[in-house]
């Protein structure tokens, strides 16, 4: 059974391609999108469908939806698989997510329930998931040089927000706007566990926006979409980016107040005080050794992602890796807090726990271990695409 895999560059793309090989599919991959990024839109679409009709396969796959992606499968009748490892993904306001040859994968249920509905025979829940066979390979070579390198009492590897922070466009709104908006930011920062921000926009504010700010006449464009995105967009890419810088900056410089806190990444770091700084860290054998070696995993899941699990706290469980996070809606579903992992619903909270766990080495070994065994039992790659897999044969 044939497949073509149209990839761009997620970081879940060799997982998937290599565990997809694993049940026995020939993997036609169209990379165009990595390594020929000058190109305009129509050749990429030009190059897909040519393979499509040179290789005729089952299905297409791809890392969260493409719209274009969706139109050619449409045009050639067949399935169209994607699985959403962000949130959020504005494309999925697109008329073609609303296409019966889509098979669409949502990792987040408040994302599933918000979407689903637009399309309820085609989209599906299904939570995200981690290599841990590939994790075990690399664990296995830690070396003491690692061990020197690697070993933090907290640590957090990811972007601080602060180049992908799309709000900065808004400098020049009006002081009312901006406080209003700034308003709702700083006050689900004190909430974990459920966002509200769009809920407490209102039309005018959206409205004001768009015409205050001469670079966004429209906060998603597309020729054709399944519902008015602006006040979503708004509040889980804008809004929800600079939720996101303030809540890591404030929580890092917190803990460093207390603890010795290690961070990776390739952000602008001017603002944190007492932090070690270490640059951005390599994914494939450095990172799974950060998290494994770290005494305690910090994980600050971005408001836009309401109720889901990010990759993160796959990663850091699939690693070994003791793991510290906010508190997600989705949590309890798959796992026991206390047993398997540890969350925090205040600052305080997690200053305390930090102080508790730190001092507590078998307890948190004990934890990092349950958290391990548990997503090796139930939450690996194989476990999810053997789902979609069983979606799309059953529509042959």
């Amino acid at each position: 059974m044939k497949m073509l895999f149209y990839r761009y560059g997620s970081i879940c793309e060799p997982d998937m391609l290599s565990h997809f090989q694993t049940f026995g599919l020939t993997i036609i991959e169209d990379t165009t999108n990595i390594y020929e990024k000058k190109l305009a839109p129509s050749d990429y679409m030009d190059n897909l469908n040519a393979l499509i009709k040179e290789h005729n396969p089952v299905f297409v796959f791809s890392i969260n939806f493409f719209p274009v992606v969706a139109e050619l499968c449409h045009l050639h009748n067949i399935l169209y698989l994607c699985w959403t490892v962000d949130s959020p993904v504005m494309e999925l306001f697109a008329q073609p997510m609303q296409y019966k040859t889509n098979r669409i994968f949502l990792f987040d249920r408040a994302q599933y329930e918000y979407f689903h509905p637009y399309n309820p025979d085609c989209i599906f829940y299904l939570p995200l998931a981690s290599s841990v066979d590939r994790f075990d390979s690399v664990i296995k070579t830690i070396s003491a040089k690692d061990r020197a390198a690697y070993q933090s009492d907290i640590c957090f590897i990811g972007s601080l927000y602060s180049e992908k922070n799309p709000y900065k466009k808004f400098k020049a709104l009006p002081t009312y706007i901006r406080g209003y908006m700034d308003g709702i930011i700083e006050a689900s920062l004190q909430i974990y566990g459920y966002n509200f921000m769009e809920e407490a926009l209102t039309d005018d504010i959206v409205e004001a926006i768009k015409e205050k700010v001469p670079d966004i006449p429209a906060l998603f464009s597309y020729p054709k979409v399944i519902a008015d995105p602006n006040k979503y967009v708004l509040a889980n890419s804008y809004m929800g980016s600079q939720a996101a810088e303030w809540e890591r900056i404030r929580t890092l410089n917190t803990l460093a107040k207390h603890f010795k806190v290690d961070l990776y990444t390739g952000s602008d770091t001017t603002p944190l005080n007492g932090v070690q700084l270490h640059g951005r860290i390599e994914s494939l054998q450095a990172m799974p050794k950060a998290f494994h070696l770290s005494k305690i995993n910090l994980n600050m899941t971005v408001k836009s992602i309401q109720t889901g699990l990010p990759l993160r706290i796959f990663d850091i469980m699939g690693c070994g890796g003791f793991l510290m996070t906010n508190y997600q809606a989705e949590i309890p579903d798959f796992f026991e807090i206390g047993k398997d992992l540890e969350t925090y619903s205040s600052m305080e909270e997690l200053v305390d726990k930090c102080a508790f766990y730190l001092e507590h080495e078998d307890l948190r070994k004990g934890i990092a271990y349950n958290g391990y065994k548990k997503v090796k039992q139930h939450h690996t790659y194989p476990h999810r695409i053997a789902e979609m897999l069983r979606n799309v044969t059953s529509n042959l």
